[in-house]
């Protein structure tokens, strides 16, 4: 234990000196900002201009005059942006001697295209109620579902639309009962059914058989 007391000492009367010498150093980094933005066409005082340093979430508006001031650190980039005007970026010098500074910052107008307008006159009462009663209304949800359960509808959705599950299984068992049912022997031909010839007569009559 005794072997530690002399280091122990030694960080104790060093560490005052460290921290004596990084706070002076801290110290000396810290400069104080202060200046005036201007048009640089007319040297006019911009106010509420945003002055933020770049990459820290803290800054400062120019008062009326275009003047401000703000606490900064040797090497900071300051940026200046404001509606209306492109934004400037200025720099604060590391090697720069004392913990004032003071800048002149001119700010150049950003000129913004908009597209071209067409201004028409209002359309008289005769041509709002021709367009109005011509306008097209779409179908809801009603209509729509009304329009889908039309006979004609239906018949058609059955031609275009592939048969889902249950379909197809009801046909495959359909068809699989009819063989069973005349496995062994001829099966029976609809020919002669007048069930079969009532139902192709009903479809002759729709128009099933006519090429689409």
């Amino acid at each position: 234990m005794r072997k530690f007391l002399p280091f122990f000492f030694i960080l104790v009367f060093l560490s005052p000196i460290a921290v004596r010498a990084q706070f002076s150093q801290l110290k000396d980094s810290v400069v104080q900002l202060y200046g005036v933005v201007m048009t640089a066409d007319s040297l006019a005082g911009i106010p509420s201009v945003s002055v933020v340093v770049k990459g820290q979430n803290r800054g400062t508006f120019t008062n009326e005059e275009g003047v401000f001031s703000i606490v900064v650190m040797k090497g900071d980039q300051i940026e200046f942006t404001s509606i209306g005007y492109k934004a400037k970026l200025a720099e604060i010098p590391k090697n720069l001697e004392g913990n004032q500074y003071s800048i002149i910052q001119l700010m150049v107008t950003d000129t913004q295209y908009l597209p071209i307008t067409i201004i028409k006159p209002r359309p008289t009462r005769e041509q709002f109620e021709r367009d109005f009663v011509r306008t097209k209304i779409p179908d809801d949800a009603l209509e729509i579902a009304r329009q889908n359960n039309d006979a004609s509808r239906r018949r058609l959705l059955m031609k275009i639309l592939p048969n889902d599950g249950r379909e197809a299984a009801n046909m495959m068992l359909r068809q699989g009962a009819q063989k069973y049912y005349s496995a062994g022997q001829m099966p029976p031909q609809n020919i002669f059914n007048p069930f079969a010839w009532g139902e192709f007569i009903q479809a002759w009559k729709r128009g099933d058989f006519k090429n689409k």
